[in-house]
């Protein structure tokens, strides 16, 4: 009995204790964790949401660029920081495939973070050289069932995106494609372009030059969406794998725990700036699409992505340097 009654109380003081910092927030300067350099996609979008609610709470928004370690030193800043709304960060596809790659990850994903919303989708693009005799994807994966191992594929290094993406559309599709990994996305693109290199998913923004210019031919986006600039392109589920989704996005998360108030008040301005012409001209501007899910919505997202990701690094024995 008395053990019931401790916990009951427990509760209340964690609920009490939750209730005071909804109503007290933001009682101070928020930092916000960008766990990647500056000037790249996430980086982007993270500056986007500091100014927005800067503006909205009428609060300091401090961005704090935490890079290294592909994403996890800033997510284990962000998961160990009190719960009380004044710290946020950005998170990112990279969280949801770490746990997969690096056995030592200190922080659950999904456990750990409240979870606020989703931003961005950004697709990437399925590339072939021009001399590969393939048009649409069912004729790269007819090709490729007709080569096994023969074809090759550029990647910006094991582990990464691109990398797993390239897994799962094998996986998928049941072809077997050579995995060439670089050091980046530049080295990739040099010798896909002068053919070294067949096959390649590389992000719309970095690719978009060199499909107009000809250089390389896209063959579909790995959203599920279609990607504006490029409309006529399909995504990899309607054009011969159903289902098929390999998208990176950028979302806002914070620390477990903190008021639900919070998290709804957090939402609904950075919902507010994504509906707005110029925020969302700006993402599709970098290559991507905007996304204003509900707190629930992205936490599901989020959850449904590290199952995913965790099957494709199993199934493929994916390693990391």
């Amino acid at each position: 009995m008395r053990r019931w009654r401790f916990a009951g109380t427990l509760l209340f003081i964690i609920w009490n204790a939750s209730a005071a910092w909804a109503q007290q927030f933001p009682s101070k300067p928020i930092r916000f964790i960008i766990p990647f350099p500056p000037g790249g996609p996430t980086d982007i979008v993270g500056r986007m949401a500091v100014d927005t609610l800067a503006r909205a709470l009428g609060t300091p928004v401090i961005a704090d660029n935490r890079p290294g370690a592909g994403g996890i030193i800033g997510s284990e800043l962000c998961a160990k920081a009190p719960p009380d709304g004044h710290t946020m960060c950005m998170m990112t596809n990279a969280q949801t495939i770490a746990p997969s790659l690096y056995p030592k990850v200190t922080f659950n994903v999904v456990r750990d973070f409240s979870h606020v919303s989703l931003m961005a989708v950004l697709p990437q693009l399925l590339l072939v050289h021009p001399s590969v005799p393939a048009r649409n994807v069912r004729e790269l994966i007819a090709l490729a069932r007709a080569r096994p191992g023969v074809l090759t594929y550029a990647s910006t290094g094991n582990g990464t995106g691109t990398h797993v993406i390239m897994e799962m559309f094998k996986m998928q599709s049941g072809v077997q494609i050579v995995h060439v990994p670089y050091k980046g996305a530049s080295p990739a693109m040099i010798d896909q372009m002068s053919g070294r290199i067949d096959v390649a998913f590389s992000s719309a923004i970095a690719a978009l030059p060199f499909v107009k210019q000809g250089r390389v031919r896209a063959l579909a986006v790995s959203t599920l969406d279609r990607f504006p600039p490029l409309p006529e392109l399909p995504p990899v589920a309607e054009a011969g794998l159903p289902g098929f989704d390999g998208s990176s996005w950028q979302g806002v998360s914070m620390p477990a725990g903190v008021a639900r108030d919070i998290v709804v008040r957090v939402n609904g301005e950075l919902a507010k700036m994504l509906q707005a012409p110029d925020s969302r001209d700006k993402i599709l501007a970098m290559g991507g699409i905007p996304k204003s899910p509900t707190p629930d919505q992205f936490t599901a997202f989020v959850k449904a992505d590290v199952e995913k990701w965790a099957q494709v690094v199993k199934a493929a024995r994916v390693k990391v340097d």
